[in-house]
């Protein structure tokens, strides 16, 4: 319709006669919204804007086309994280852009989700640790990986995606899908650093982790007040 008005066509008819899919239901409302005043120099600004388009449109398409022939060396990194429930190609391509396929500048994948801003800050008040903001990072990767979070907390079957809904419950959409990111940057780490592709974990692989590592934590607390403890896991209800 767009093409038609540059080109002089102005009859309402002719016009929402080129209309297309479910537009041309609409037909009889659209003939009257598309009569008015429509001179030579709206024609001539409506030529301009859809030049504008088509350059743009092109640009993006060599520039699409650079990045497929840059990207090349890294097929295989991209295609192993593409296995990584919710990391489509796109965020794949940001996440090898932005941080490379060599792991080893970054000394662990804590290190890595720290440059890239995805950890909580550390804030503590009268000894206790609460939660802050975090840090500014890169600002490509972070929206990537938050895009990954969220697709990834829509799965059904995954560790990421249990991992979503637990921490929604209590911290909110917007955090779960920031923590989610954080631990998709994590894996993606491994899965580079090992030149390996994603196993599915279970879905209770998180609440068995978090476990681990209070029991952890609290040893080490009580060894420090002079204590030796042994756990002994209680038998679970009938």
């Amino acid at each position: 319709m767009l093409m038609a008005l540059a080109a002089g066509t102005t009859d309402p008819a002719l016009l929402a006669d080129l209309a297309h899919g479910k537009l041309r239901k609409k037909l009889p409302e659209l003939r009257p919204a598309l009569a008015g005043r429509f001179g030579p120099h709206h024609r001539f600004m409506l030529s301009r804007l859809l030049a504008d388009i088509d350059y743009v449109e092109e640009a993006s398409r060599e520039l699409s086309r650079r990045i497929e022939e840059l990207l090349v060396p890294f097929a295989a990194t991209i295609e192993r994280l593409n296995t990584i429930p919710g990391v489509q190609r796109r965020t794949a391509e940001v996440v090898v852009a932005e941080i490379g396929a060599d792991m080893s500048h970054f000394p662990s994948a804590a290190h890595l989700s720290s440059w890239a801003g995805m950890c909580p800050g550390n804030h503590e008040s009268a000894g206790k640790r609460r939660s802050g903001k975090t840090r500014r990072g890169n600002r490509w990767l972070r929206t990537a990986l938050v895009e990954a979070g969220a697709a990834a907390g829509r799965t059904k079957h995954s560790a990421l995606g249990a991992r979503y809904r637990r921490l929604r419950a209590h911290l909110g959409h917007g955090r779960a899908v920031l923590a989610v990111g954080r631990h998709v940057l994590e894996i993606a780490y491994h899965l580079m650093a090992q030149a390996t592709t994603y196993r599915e974990l279970a879905t209770d692989y998180f609440d068995r982790y978090r476990a681990e590592r209070l029991k952890r934590r609290s040893r080490e607390q009580l060894r420090r007040l002079g204590y030796q403890v042994t756990l002994t896991q209680l038998p679970t209800a009938a």
